[in-house]
């Protein structure tokens, strides 16, 4: 497994080796001891899955405390553009975000921990998202900011991304109060 540390501290993108041939392809999806090598030392409690249109957009959500939840993301048919905004507090980072490109063929898994805001944007007709818990929802406990907020200039990589009426009114990062 290949461990690529992002410049915003605590996300990570672990790429598999797949070992192809003829039959198909195997691979190692979860290792304790490179996860806990990476510092991923989570216990996940929850999985998701959600399957998406191309050009659907999801988030930006997190979940607030005591609910708070690392995510452990990847596809299994499709792609997504992934994003990670920092909402730390005292963070140098605060506010800023990373992506990562989630491909069904490349296999790779990228690591969101708590004090993020997470959304995607499916690339691909029937991407099929899967997201691994730390900690188990909590309709109370929702949080979001606003996908297209200017302060956070994410390129999404889409012009028009087909948006719940839920994510668009979710509000902006000036005057958010981070419960991180």
């Amino acid at each position: 497994m290949q461990v690529t540390k992002y410049p915003i501290e605590g996300i990570v993108e672990i790429t598999p080796r797949i070992f192809a041939d003829e039959r198909g392809a195997f691979l190692e999806t979860f290792s304790a001891k490179v996860f806990a090598e990476a510092g991923i030392t989570e216990t996940f409690v929850q999985d998701n899955l959600s399957v998406s249109k191309k050009g659907v957009l999801r988030g930006l959500h997190f979940q607030k405390p005591p609910f708070a939840q690392a995510k452990l993301v990847s596809v299994t048919a499709g792609k997504a553009l992934d994003v990670a905004v920092d909402l730390r507090k005292g963070s140098p980072t605060y506010g800023q975000h990373v992506t990562c490109l989630l491909d069904a063929e490349k296999r790779n898994l990228f690591f969101i921990p708590v004090g993020f805001a997470h959304g995607f944007v499916a690339l691909e007709e029937g991407t099929v998202f899967q997201y691994k818990c730390s900690n188990y929802y909590d309709k109370a406990s929702e949080g979001g900011l606003l996908w297209n907020d200017p302060a956070l200039n994410i390129n999404w990589g889409i012009e028009t991304p087909l948006v719940s009426e839920k994510d668009e009114i979710l509000p902006v990062l000036e005057g958010f109060e981070s419960p991180f």
